[in-house]
């Protein structure tokens, strides 16, 4: 097998257009990202990058806690769909895979070179966006996306992409919020003890006042774009705050007493055929 930075090097060739490929959900999410970044998670990266282990959302639960999930990452090769910062890549580095970093937004990826200088982890990031990745096929044994392109990416472009990047039998791993988080969200606010909006055709959401385009689909919906894209379903994990949880001081948009009862984010797992 060809060493990685080489296919790398090939794909830029294949894909020259690939950044520039925008929808109008691509370069808003870009604009929220890149605010973001300014004025949060580039002062974050470092504490973000000293992580040696995995774990998952606004709670920060353990990958063991919730049945292991990725699975062993060793010698695999593994792309990160909306690395922002890329600190999963660097822990998943750090777990003996072969990570590469994908993200449409350049303040994010400036960060996490900025990180790879400062911390020695080092790894190929491309900038590009879910839909559309400048990677050839069949070049990974595992896809994850932590809140990347599984919240910020269109489901019936992202999906089938991740499956093009996989290789028979490679596993795709999302996390995402919980259908019943977005449905009990009022338009501004915590999340609450009621339904606040209809789950009938989820899809594209645009909160007020808010930057940014999400993509939320029900159950039923992940299944058909899955199995569509020739991912046979393994895992739906539900997500909830442990005893030890505090509300996240950045994204705090739910208290730990309702993601206690209710789980606030799911996690997928798929195996292409």
């Amino acid at each position: 097998m060809r060493p990685f930075s080489d296919m790398y090097h090939v794909s830029r060739r294949r894909y020259p257009d690939c950044v520039s490929d925008r929808s109008d959900s691509i370069a808003k999410n870009i604009e929220k990202w890149t605010a973001y970044n300014r004025d949060s998670l580039d002062a974050r990266a470092a504490a973000a990058w000293a992580r040696t282990s995995m774990t998952w959302g606004i709670f920060a639960i353990a990958e063991e806690d919730l049945g292991r999930p990725l699975g062993d990452v060793r010698g695999k090769d593994i792309v990160e769909l909306g690395c922002g910062t890329a600190y999963v890549s660097a822990i998943l580095a750090k777990l003996g895979a072969r990570p590469t970093g994908v993200d449409p937004t350049p303040a994010q990826l400036a960060t996490a070179r900025r990180m790879q200088r400062e911390t020695g982890i080092t790894f190929p990031l491309v900038e590009a966006p879910g839909e559309r990745v400048p990677l050839p096929d069949a070049s990974f044994d595992l896809a994850v996306s932590e809140y990347g392109a599984s919240l910020w990416a269109d489901p019936a472009k992202w999906v089938p992409e991740a499956a093009r990047l996989l290789r028979p039998g490679g596993r795709l791993v999302f996390m995402t919020n919980s259908v019943l988080a977005v449905v009990c969200s009022p338009d501004t606010g915590d999340i609450v003890d009621r339904l606040m909006r209809p789950q009938r055709g989820m899809y594209r959401i645009e909160w007020p006042g808010e930057l940014g385009v999400e993509f939320h689909l029900t159950h039923g919906d992940w299944i058909d774009r899955l199995h569509d894209s020739g991912f046979e379903v393994e895992r739906l994990i539900d997500v909830y705050a442990n005893d030890e949880s505090r509300r996240h001081d950045f994204y705090g948009y739910v208290e730990p007493e309702w993601a206690r009862k209710w789980p606030a984010e799911e996690i997928w797992t798929a195996r292409k055929r």
